[in-house]
């Protein structure tokens, strides 16, 4: 496994789109080990493959180390519940400065293995908010695209002053 380059905000790969992924081979398994030590390394708690620059839709997501690892393949939001839940987000990609972001309290995701075998399962608490955060992301949608301007631009100018 391997350690990537994370792009760095404002590269135009974290606002683009991904494609979704259509051969499951040894190559995408490789891919979804080098995210997570990426990930590990970052340090975070969920990357996808366009914050390494691989534009598929491929995200991988540990919220209580190794033995937690979840990965998702093609995974897309079907169902999103009314009541809403907030909770400090951040980014790989902009590593430093957090804010709160308002998101559905809890979701039905459908995914893909990376045999390609089809799944779907509800998700509430920090798995909801991870799923939706790294899904936005292959969406081409950056996590502070969710705060106000003021905010937005609050922590542009944080981000900026701090070199990264």
């Amino acid at each position: 496994m391997a350690i990537l380059p994370i792009l760095r905000f404002p590269d135009p790969g974290l606002r683009t789109a991904c494609r979704p992924v259509t051969i499951f081979d040894s190559r995408l398994a490789a891919l979804a080990g080098d995210l997570a030590d990426t990930m590990r390394a970052a340090p975070g708690i969920g990357i996808t493959a366009a914050h390494v620059g691989i534009l598929d839709r491929l995200t991988v997501i540990e919220l209580d180390g190794p033995a937690s690892q979840r990965v998702y393949v093609n995974p897309k939001v079907t169902w999103s519940s009314p009541d809403m839940q907030r909770h400090t987000e951040g980014s790989v990609s902009m590593p430093g400065v957090t804010d709160e972001v308002e998101r559905p309290a809890r979701i039905r995701v459908s995914w893909q293995d990376l045999e390609g075998q089809n799944h779907e399962e509800e998700a509430d608490g920090l798995l909801a908010v991870c799923l939706q955060h790294e899904i936005d992301q292959l969406n081409g949608i950056f996590w502070i695209d969710r705060l106000s301007r003021l905010k937005r631009e609050r922590i542009v100018k944080k981000f900026r002053k701090a070199g990264a």
